[in-house]
């Protein structure tokens, strides 16, 4: 009975009072909610994710939709809200432009996901010249000093694939795995071939008295290497797509993509967050 009280008085307020004070407010300010929360917000993933949760939260369908929309139509949609809130443009330059900032960001980002699951979702073809352009690509940027013998050969398991044909690894992200470790292999080569040779060079560490009194050297010897070094390269960088990949789902990326994107969040910003 409580949890339904609870729910009804939730109810009642976001249904009445809520709209209520909103429109108190507005009569008081002269400024509508979007209006304050432009003029009063600082540009960035705050101002952009409280202009998303007040259009989708209004009343009017036009205002709901707009986020949704085709980025060509983003200024005939501030146009139309402009109008609907009966704001003058030419009193409030400012605004339009602050609302096609977030808006850029918002529809961008829907986008985004829309083209990272296309990505994850074409599986890699090894009869598609461009898939295969890729891989050895990703080869001669990691060992650049180490020519390929063969396409399928034992050598793939040195950058951290499970067999001879790397294709087979990229089933759980499809090409999406592959993009993110071409991108990092390009984007910052020094670091990746490092983070390869860390990954093939287990870090040794030595041994303390009162740990050596704890263990026997037989036991000792299975415990001397750190476990959390000394792993497979590539399965550890899909692994990291898919990590990345529900979170740009999920919608936990929003309010770092709106931050370091003055405009639509591009694949770009998704793969460097990956690296």
């Amino acid at each position: 009975f409580a949890r339904m009280f609870v729910q009804v008085c939730l109810y009642f307020y976001c249904k009445c009072l809520w709209r209520c004070l909103k429109f108190v407010v507005r009569k008081l300010t002269g400024r509508c909610e979007l209006q304050r929360i432009c003029y009063s917000t600082k540009p960035g993933a705050a101002r952009t994710m409280k202009i998303e949760a007040s259009l989708k939260g209004s009343k009017s369908k036009r205002l709901q939709t707009s986020v949704s929309v085709h980025p060509d139509a983003i200024e005939k949609t501030i146009d139309d809200i402009m109008e609907l809130k009966r704001i003058n443009p030419d009193i409030n330059p400012q605004l339009g432009v602050s609302l096609q900032a977030c808006l850029l960001q918002i529809v961008g980002y829907r986008n985004l996901i829309a083209e990272v699951e296309k990505l994850r979702r074409e599986p890699y073809d090894s009869e598609n010249p461009q898939h295969e352009e890729m891989l050895l690509k990703l080869w001669k940027c990691l060992k650049p000093n180490s020519p390929l013998k063969a396409r399928i050969s034992k050598q793939w398991c040195e950058i951290g694939f499970q067999g001879d044909d790397p294709k087979t690894d990229f089933r759980g992200m499809g090409l999406l795995g592959l993009y993110n470790l071409v991108y990092f292999a390009e984007w910052d080569t020094e670091i990746a071939q490092q983070v390869l040779s860390d990954s093939l060079q287990p870090k040794y560490r030595e041994v303390t008295k009162k740990e050596l009194s704890q263990f026997g050297k037989a036991e000792w010897e299975k415990k001397k290497f750190d476990k959390a070094i000394g792993y497979s390269f590539a399965i550890v960088g899909i692994n990291i797509t898919d990590l990345a990949y529900n979170l740009l789902v999920s919608g936990a990326l929003k309010t770092h993509f709106y931050n370091v994107a003055p405009e639509a969040p591009t694949l770009t910003h998704f793969q460097q967050t990956f690296c």
